[in-house]
């Protein structure tokens, strides 16, 4: 019998916003508590399945719609998948909300400033694209368009990685306990 119970968890955000330390952190405690979940990053689908798509808004699109198509396949099969991908056009994220059954596509904004985005730098991709290396860069010279109303928002500027999976888990701890009725009200610290 096919589980329904999957749900996709897409975390949007500027680069070094924190929407895969953050998605990492959920994952790793919610595997603990023996929750089926996949983490899908936008980093790793860029070195394979999307690897011939350039930054350009096409092909942006594009990457994001093969990677809504891949967290659907591993939704139907009862997953909780937990997205990282930069998403920069809410059209395109609403796109994902709306081929996925109701109640099963939460959009989670890490809303980091870029001044803090960009103090973090961890790939250094900023410094390159103020310097003109990277054409095509969101937040500098392509745009980021926020969602008004994300199904949750956080600023990690504002709470370590463990007060942010806590404060991701507790908002959905019923859409999450959807996967194991059981696994509802469990500790996880």
């Amino acid at each position: 019998m096919k589980n329904n119970n999957g749900a996709i968890f897409w975390f949007t955000g500027l680069s070094g916003s924190g929407k895969t330390t953050l998605a990492s952190a959920v994952a790793e405690k919610l595997k603990n508590n023996n929750i089926n979940v996949y983490l899908l990053d936008g980093d790793v689908l860029r070195t394979g399945l999307c690897c011939d798509l350039s930054f350009g808004d096409k092909d942006r699109k594009e990457n994001i719609r093969r990677a809504g198509e891949v967290a659907k396949l591993f939704m139907n099969e009862g997953y909780l998948v937990l997205c990282t991908f930069i998403s920069p056009f809410s059209s395109d994220r609403e796109t994902i909300r709306a081929s996925c059954p109701t109640g099963k596509f939460h959009e989670i904004y890490i809303s980091t400033p870029i001044e803090e985005c960009e103090r973090r730098d961890p790939k250094g991709l900023y410094a390159k694209a103020r310097k003109g290396i990277i054409p095509n860069f969101t937040g500098i010279d392509s745009p980021y368009e926020s969602t008004a109303t994300p199904d949750l928002e956080i600023d990690t500027t504002c709470l370590s990685v463990d007060e942010a999976a806590l404060k991701f888990i507790t908002h959905f701890e019923l859409a999450i306990a959807e996967l194991d009725p059981s696994n509802l009200r469990k500790d996880y610290v």
